[in-house]
């Protein structure tokens, strides 16, 4: 038995957007936008987050969990047709990447991630045929236990968005939960998060470092 490790689907702020779109709260998903800035990588014990021949990718790194939530989030409209990216410098270890996918139907969906900032904010917003979502949390620290985090929405045919209270939220809460997850899967005989969708999530970082590499857009038949 075999699960990946993507800890934001047991989050009770990512994953409450996920079950907001499939209530239909928003109508149809039309976009996805995740930001996120935070301060540089630390350096690493001889400096290796910062050695390409030893961390391989900053893609993988943060961003793959972004790419696994948007394909979650977009699971009725299919895997993206194409990517296209943009980095600064290497594009495996860019310090501000910029990546946008087109998705079956017009639905597209962008990832944005600033390396060179301060503490750690992330930002996840879906609009949809009817609605749209904005989630935000921030804290000093990427592993904070006194993060800010909101959640809100405008329903389909609402005037107003509402927030939605949402429990204690963040890396240090998630990683602790998904242990537990874990842990009930393997003795039902599931796992969170199958091998198909953590390749599907590899894939596409990978098809992300490669566009930023050639300048230009990468079609999905291409992977």
């Amino acid at each position: 038995m075999l699960t990946v490790g993507h800890e934001q689907r047991l989050s009770p702020q990512w994953g409450r957007i996920k079950s907001l779109i499939d209530e239909a709260a928003i109508g149809r998903p039309e976009h996805v936008h995740v930001t996120l800035f935070r301060f540089p990588y630390r350096q690493g014990s001889g400096g290796w987050r910062y050695d390409r021949a030893r961390v391989g990718s900053w893609i993988l790194e943060e961003p793959i969990h972004f790419f696994d939530v948007i394909l979650w989030y977009l699971t009725e409209i299919g895997r993206p047709t194409s990517i296209v990216a943009f980095g600064t410098g290497d594009a495996a270890m860019s310090r501000s990447l910029s990546v946008s996918m087109r998705f079956p139907g017009g639905v597209t969906a962008s990832i944005n991630q600033i390396l060179a900032g301060f503490e750690h904010h992330q930002t996840v917003e879906v609009v949809g045929a009817t609605g749209a979502i904005r989630a935000l949390w921030s804290g000093v620290m990427d592993r904070t236990f006194e993060p800010v985090a909101s959640l809100r929405v405008k329903r389909a045919g609402a005037e107003q968005d509402e927030a939605i209270a949402i429990e204690r939220s963040g890396e240090v809460f998630e990683l602790e939960a998904q242990a537990v997850a874990a842990v009930e899967a393997f003795r039902s005989g599931r796992p969170i998060v199958s091998a198909r969708e953590g390749r599907a999530a590899v894939l596409l970082c990978l098809a992300a470092e490669r566009s930023a590499r050639e300048g230009r857009e990468i079609a999905v038949d291409e992977l």
